[in-house]
């Protein structure tokens, strides 16, 4: 076993309830995010085309809601968590190096604090797991049916 399947591996045999809880506030937090996005997608574009690419400001801003939304649903449920914390890395790191260097990084807003915060849960649960309350734990445990 590597290193990363042994610390996978502990996170699954070691995982409290209350994690879950926070598994879920997570999922939930993306999963408004997208919300917003599709709400309002004319200040998703704007942010995207202020980022310095503006040739690709609609497939990204697509792919930023739909990620959101499909994420953090499957977040939420922690159902195949793993691959759903894979899609939103990319778009947390984009927001924090891309959009708020453009913002200025010491103004104000929350949002950079927002998406520190999102993108250290999201590489905590990627080897911690999802946990025992999840989907993906009931699959693992119900491999009969």
């Amino acid at each position: 076993m590597n290193m990363i399947q042994k610390l996978e591996a502990y996170g699954e045999t070691h995982h409290p309830a209350w994690l879950d809880t926070l598994r879920i506030a997570l999922g939930l937090i993306i999963l408004i995010k997208g919300i917003i996005f599709i709400a309002d997608t004319s200040s998703l574009v704007e942010l995207m085309q202020s980022s310095g690419w503006p040739w690709a400001t609609m497939a990204v801003a697509h792919y930023v809601a739909f990620a959101h939304l499909v994420g953090g649903i499957l977040i939420i449920l922690g159902l195949k968590t793993r691959v759903a914390i894979l899609f939103q890395i990319p778009i947390l790191l984009g927001a924090i190096f891309l959009v708020n260097v453009h913002r200025g990084y010491f103004t104000s807003n929350g949002e950079l604090l927002l998406s520190i915060a999102v993108l250290a849960l999201l590489v905590f649960f990627f080897f911690w797991g999802s946990g025992p309350f999840s989907v993906d734990h009931w699959m693992r445990t119900h491999q009969e049916r």
